[in-house]
């Protein structure tokens, strides 16, 4: 199965996040199959960077081009100027049988098709862009929309389904929208209430800064690691104002990221390991350094038996959610709406750690740790309940409700 696309529309689309569309295209199929083929076709396909591909060099017009593609067989057939969901790229390589997916309306209607030998005739030779082909072959009921309930829309990284997506970049307006819209599209479905109410301000205008910049998002992951670290020592010896600033500090650019491997389509395996490392190791030396910092430093005093069920729980709480994950192939915040809601406020870092802030600053740091650690051992408790419930008594085996 081939991929073929038409490099006419690249050079005026606009770039989504400074990427240019054939570079988005380029990235968005890293991982394709070593038996697809790269076709680029178009009079500047050969100025176009991307060298595993091959450049078809030709003044004829779209449809002309694209019959003599088929000669070689079955293909997936993109405009160079869209920015086209790897997801649907990577189901219709997948595919069997013809089909269109489209987006928009007008001059913004973008479309991607999947194509058979068979349909060449049905092909105008001279129409000039891939709608034109599209609407001929549904005209004449060669071809059929692709089926939207065959997507698989639910993204486990992200905890939520979405919709596959092709967009038209035809202008800077165009372009500022989509890439707001894209910002948004990569929060989670589930997450806590300063993640997805209280950063965002804060998030947009860094992702948009480092896109600009060509900060890679493991340079923003290794920032946050040294903020983490850096943390430890500044709440150990008591120094908590310092110790927040690194904190939250850390909190954000975790969220930060993410969204720039996302939009820009660099996330890799090492960025991966960091970050969701970092996520699940950090919390434990932090909340042993809260009560060190508040003076409990030996193992009669409560406070520091609070810090050791503290971490005792939140491990035992990290075991039953990927218990739960194995048991149901996805997190459990995304089993039921409820579970969604509850993840907003559970005993994670973003909401322990506002807890003993808001303690310290009224004054009561020891009952601030109390709390947090009674909060956690709540959470862990729910966490069980749910697991045993979803993952081994329900009859029905619960899917991604979010």
């Amino acid at each position: 199965m081939n991929l073929w696309i038409d490099t006419t529309a690249a050079t005026r689309a606009e770039p989504l996040y400074g990427i240019p569309p054939v570079e988005r295209l380029r990235r968005s199929v890293k991982h394709l199959d070593a038996g697809a083929q790269v076709v680029l076709s178009g009079v500047d396909a050969g100025r176009t960077a991307w060298p595993a591909a091959r450049p078809e060099v030709d003044t004829a017009p779209l449809g002309a081009r694209l019959r003599q593609a088929l000669a070689g067989g079955a293909l997936v057939a993109i405009d160079g100027g869209n920015a086209v969901d790897p997801r649907l790229i990577d189901v219709l390589l997948r595919g069997t049988s013809p089909c269109v997916a489209a987006r928009g309306e007008g001059a913004e209607r973008a479309v991607v098709l999947r194509l058979e030998p068979a349909l060449t005739g049905a092909i105008p030779a001279e129409a000039q862009t891939l709608r034109e082909v599209a609407d001929a072959l549904l005209a004449t009921g060669r071809i059929a929309p692709y089926d939207e309930q065959d997507f698989p829309a639910y993204v486990n990284k992200l905890r939520r389904s979405l919709p596959y997506w092709i967009y038209a970049v035809n202008d800077k307006a165009t372009r500022r929208r989509l890439e707001r819209q894209m910002f948004w599209d990569n929060y989670k479905g589930s997450t806590d209430l300063l993640t997805r109410w209280v950063y965002p301000p804060l998030v947009w205008p860094l992702v948009r800064l480092c896109t600009r910049w060509g900060i890679h998002p493991n340079t923003v992951t290794v920032l946050s690691i040294i903020l983490t670290v850096a943390a430890v020592p500044l709440f150990a010896r008591g120094d908590f104002l310092l110790g927040f600033l690194c904190a939250y500090g850390m909190s954000v650019l975790d969220s930060v990221d993410g969204k720039i491997a996302r939009v820009t389509l660099t996330d890799s395996a090492i960025g991966n390991v960091l970050d969701h490392g970092l996520d699940i190791v950090h919390p434990p030396f932090w909340y042993f350094a809260w009560a060190w910092g508040l003076g409990g430093r030996s193992m009669d005093d409560p406070l520091y038996a609070a810090a050791v069920w503290l971490i005792v729980f939140y491990l035992g709480d990290r075991i039953v959610l990927g218990i739960a994950k194995a048991r149901l192939g996805f997190a459990l915040h995304a089993a039921t709406r409820l579970d969604g809601r509850v993840r907003s406020f559970i005993a994670r870092r973003n909401i322990t750690m506002t807890i003993m802030a808001l303690a310290l600053l009224i004054g009561a740091g020891p009952a601030g740790l109390y709390l947090v650690t009674a909060w956690q051992g709540l959470t862990f408790a729910w966490h069980g309940v749910r697991t045993v419930w979803l993952g081994f008594l329900a009859r029905n085996k619960a899917r991604p409700a979010v």
